[in-house]
This record gives structure tokens, C-alpha cells and sequence, in this order.
């Protein structure tokens, strides 16, 4: 099973590969972490990476849940909060369930 460390090096290059660019790994602000943060074009988009070697509790998709999602959006604003001009951004999940890897463009939204 791949550990948190392998595992957002995984999807960081896999993400690099299809055209997205890194900005910064494993920021931290109080209540929170962003995992990756990367550019797609002019798009600010946070990674949320989430791996799990079997599926029997669930999927790594299924430990995303409102808290969670509560917990990244504080982040991701508080990040923002960091720059002059904040720009368009979007939510995506890598998820690494054994040896399939899928990649959701807007898993949530910050409504």
C-alpha cells in the first residue's frame, strides 16, 4: 500500500503529466491542509490525494467526506487570503484505490 508521502508524489506526477503545474505540497495553515496545489492553465486547483490498499471500508473516494471537505475549503481559503489577486480555483481528488488511480476534475465545490 502506497504511504501518504508515495502516494502524493504519485499523483503529483501523474498530474504533472497531463499538463498541470505544482505550486506547493502539503500547506499548512491552522485547521487545516491542502495536500497539492497546482495550476492548470489559469485555473488554481487543490489536490486532495487519498490512497487505500483494499476496498473493504470503502473506497479512497468515500473518506472524503463534508467534514473533510469543510476541513479543505477553510484551508483553501485561507491559502487565498495569501495572494494579491486570488484566481479562478477548483476542488479535485486523486484517489488511489490498490492499483487503480482516478483522477475527479471538481470533486466538490466551496458553495
Amino acid at each position: 500500500m502506497l504511504r501518504g508521502r508515495q502516494a502524493e508524489d504519485q499523483a503529483a506526477d501523474y498530474l504533472a503529466r497531463r499538463g498541470l503545474t505544482l505550486v506547493a505540497r502539503n500547506w499548512r495553515c491552522k485547521g487545516g491542509e491542502l495536500d497539492l496545489i497546482m495550476r492548470d492553465g489559469a485555473v488554481l486547483v487543490f489536490v486532495e490525494v487519498r490512497a487505500r490498499g483494499r476496498r473493504d471500508f470503502g473506497g479512497a473516494g468515500e473518506s472524503i467526506t463534508a467534514v473533510k471537505q469543510a476541513r479543505l475549503i477553510h484551508a483553501a481559503q485561507a491559502y487565498l487570503a495569501t495572494l494579491p489577486r486570488p484566481p479562478a480555483c477548483r476542488f479535485d481528488a486523486l484517489l488511489l484505490d490498490g492499483d487503480r488511480l482516478e483522477w475527479i476534475r471538481d470533486a466538490f465545490q466551496a458553495d
